[in-house]
């Protein structure tokens, strides 16, 4: 619990340092904004590379995960479709309700409402000794594909962002290159797996996505390079690793580091919003969203809390499915897929890199702090329907 905490203060301590640190450091800003960006995407290749890891099926039996492979990605969908039609319809003046761009960037900004974060419910069930029970089974099944489905689903909608051009084609081919690598070598390769040896691997993902931009930036001009993210480069790297039964306390923390500094630099990452007139915000605005005008804050108090209800309740998509089950073990599953987490973060990171902003942005950000704070109440929630399911006291 105190991890989660943690998530939460030091993405805010990040929004407050982003309002500050441009008036701060003045023309130095850009040098420090590359750097941290920088550090940012080697943190984010880390984390995928961790949940790569942790993606393990049996290849034989892949029939059988059919089904819950659609459960997950309606599960990510149901929020991704309440939230970007309440950021469309809500948030956005209705001169822009038939607007293309519009829709697009929207449907970008509300995926980070797809991923589930349920690092925090493993090591909890496993505490109740509940790992070989089906819940536990079932919800890291889910969350793996929820994860999954979130990364391809951003590829069509980084084409939809910057154009169908011959670029796009490059990147389709190598995504699929790398999921049929991913799947023909899962497990394959006995790797050291240490913090020390994951974060170099995190560097060299970061170099190579980067190095593919540079040269084929110069080679075709800037709007003409090829940019993979490193989200699925890295995560396929992971499913690549055999897998290990534990990290040792080491790698336990230095992971937990990675995962703190990595919020605290999606919040450094946020644009200048505080003290900023509309006027001055529209200038060089590239977006929609990022035109729009701050709103006050006790109206983005609200569309916080509003949203954070729609996302939860798209995650119950689970309870409708699994018939066999009690409703308990059903409702149990579905409040476990409300954590968010490092994920969702890195979404709302590479929405910022298409120039999204205004209010929109804001409230999303706010709406990851606010489901990272009450991640205690759920996971009680849950350990509490568990011992329900299988009766068991609790300790």
């Amino acid at each position: 619990m105190k991890k989660v905490l943690t998530f939460s203060l030091l993405l805010v301590l990040g929004l407050v340092a982003s309002q500050l640190l441009p008036g701060l450091l003045g023309s130095d800003y850009a040098v420090f904004k590359a750097g941290s960006d920088t550090l940012l995407y080697v943190c984010l290749a880390f984390i995928m590379i961790h949940v790569g890891r942790e993606f393990e099926i049996e290849k034989s039996e892949w029939r059988s995960y059919l089904g819950d492979y659609f459960i997950a990605m309606a599960t990510a969908a149901m929020p991704w479709i309440l939230i970007s039609l309440y950021y469309m319809f809500v948030l956005l003046p209705s001169a822009y309700w038939g607007d293309a761009e519009a829709w697009k960037e929207n449907l970008l900004l509300s995926r980070f409402a797809a991923p589930t974060s349920a690092g925090i419910l493993f090591t909890m069930l496993a505490a109740l000794h509940l790992k070989s029970s089906w819940m536990y089974r079932k919800i890291q099944v889910l969350a793996i594909f929820d994860d999954l489905d979130t990364i391809l689903l951003m590829i069509p909608l980084q084409i939809a962002m910057v154009g169908l051009r011959w670029q796009m084609l490059a990147v389709v081919t190598i995504v699929t290159l790398l999921l049929v690598v991913g799947w023909r070598k899962l497990g394959c390769y006995d790797l050291r797996q240490d913090w020390k040896a994951v974060l170099v691997y995190a560097v060299a993902v970061y170099a190579l996505t980067q190095g593919l931009h540079a040269v084929t930036a110069a080679m075709f001009g800037e709007s003409g390079g090829i940019h993979i993210e490193v989200l699925l480069p890295a995560f396929v790297l992971g499913m690549t690793m055999r897998h290990r039964p534990a990290d040792s306390a080491a790698d336990a923390r230095a992971a937990s580091a990675v995962s703190f500094l990595f919020m605290f630099l999606v919040g450094v990452s946020m644009p200048l919003f505080v003290g900023v007139q509309h006027s001055e915000a529209s200038v060089g605005a590239l977006s929609v969203t990022g035109s729009q005008p701050m709103l006050p804050w006790g109206t983005i108090a609200v569309h916080v809390l509003i949203v954070s209800l729609l996302s939860n309740l798209g995650k119950l998509f689970p309870v409708f499915f699994y018939r066999d089950r009690k409703l308990s073990e059903r409702l149990a599953l579905s409040i476990g897929m409300f954590t968010r987490g490092e994920v969702g973060a890195g979404v709302i990171f590479i929405a910022l890199g298409y120039n999204l902003g205004g209010p929109v942005l804001i409230v999303s950000v706010l709406t990851i702090v606010l489901n990272l704070i009450l991640t205690g109440g759920f996971v009680m929630l849950v350990k509490r329907l568990a011992l329900k399911s299988y009766g068991l006291q609790a300790s």
